[in-house]
């Protein structure tokens, strides 16, 4: 028998930590994991790319688990009352091979990837940010701008996406949840004042959401929604005069916004700037991007603190996925018997 998190249990487990305060569990032990980055396999994800999106597993291990993810991105997808993306995981203990706990991932990343972003702000925005534009208010948008409130203090938000109700659905979802909230009528209206820019569009396209004459000095921009080849969101001339941070070089080079940049294009990990061996933001007036994409620590990360937080508690069910035949070498007896 192995732990099963299904939809169900992830909501309610969520709802019963609270949303804020699962976001700062979660970014708690990607931060620890990005601490102890050299103990972990890393390899870009696989990827299987078609007009329409793309399909791919995510794999990791730190020599006693590991974890995989599988997860979609289908941006035509609304167009037919589904998500854009879907996702299930599964952490396994290296020593038998034995999986211990199979998740739902579609909401566990949206969490996790909105942590990730509120957790490498911490290090690369400005100490006195107050105000963040969101351009894009998709599915993504809320766990954004809760993960901000939460680890970084963020009350104020600027916002815009071309679709109304859009926009109306991201009201709701945060009425009464601590925030102002001012609805722009253009991305370059809501940058306006902004110390934290995040884009998370999701159409496949090389778009231009944010121009370079919209990014001001000492300005931090969470690029969340260039993810895969062929998907950008900043002009490449906003890369040139920041300073650009990524997980794995080697997979945001192919999917992130410095696809757009020669191979040598100078890039820092975060890895790096959290165990203090580079340094994240050095001057007020400086730009930063976080140019994140996803990558299969954080995952790990996202799993590892479900195990832990279900353990003892009936937010899981068990399911009978493992052979367990009395001797181990006579799996046909259990068709025979």
């Amino acid at each position: 028998m192995m732990r099963y998190v299904g939809v169900d249990n992830m909501v309610r487990l969520v709802r019963a930590v609270g949303v804020e305060a699962y976001l700062t569990g979660l970014a708690g032990y990607i931060e620890e994991d990005f601490r102890r980055w050299a103990e972990f396999e890393k390899t870009p994800r696989v990827a299987s790319h078609s007009r329409d999106g793309v399909i791919e597993l995510m794999p990791t291990s730190d020599g006693a688990l590991y974890g995989f993810k599988y997860v979609n991105g289908h941006p035509k997808n609304t167009r037919a009352g589904l998500q854009t993306v879907t996702a299930f995981g599964v952490l396994a203990d290296v020593d038998t091979g034995y999986p211990r706990l199979l998740s739902e991932m579609t909401i566990t990343t949206a969490l996790r990837t909105a942590a990730t972003s509120a957790v490498a702000a911490r290090y690369l925005a400005r100490k006195d940010a107050e105000v963040m534009a969101i351009i894009g208010l998709g599915s993504q948008s809320e766990f954004q701008a809760l993960a901000f409130k939460a680890l970084n203090g963020i009350r104020r938000l600027r916002v815009f996406d071309i679709d109304s109700s859009a926009t109306e659905k991201f009201l709701a979802n945060l009425a009464g949840r601590g925030f102002e909230i001012e609805v722009a009528a253009s991305a370059q209206e809501a940058v306006l004042g902004a110390d934290i820019i995040t884009t998370v569009t999701a159409d496949k396209l090389k778009a231009t959401i944010l121009s370079d004459n919209m990014v001001g000095a000492g300005v931090h921009i969470n690029a969340v929604g260039g993810d895969c080849p062929g998907k950008t969101e900043l002009q490449r001339e906003i890369l040139l005069r920041a300073d650009v941070f990524v997980e794995l070089p080697e997979q945001t080079r192919i999917e992130g916004e410095i696809q757009q940049m020669p191979p040598d294009f100078p890039v820092t990990e975060l890895w790096r700037v959290i165990t203090g061996e580079a340094e994240g933001r050095r001057a007020r007036d400086q730009i930063t991007v976080f140019d994140s994409v996803g990558f299969a620590t954080e995952d790990f990360s996202a799993l590892r603190y479900l195990d832990d937080l279900i353990e003892g508690t009936d937010y899981y069910d068990e399911i009978d996925l493992l052979t367990e035949p009395e001797d181990p070498r006579n799996l046909f007896g259990l068709l025979a018997a």
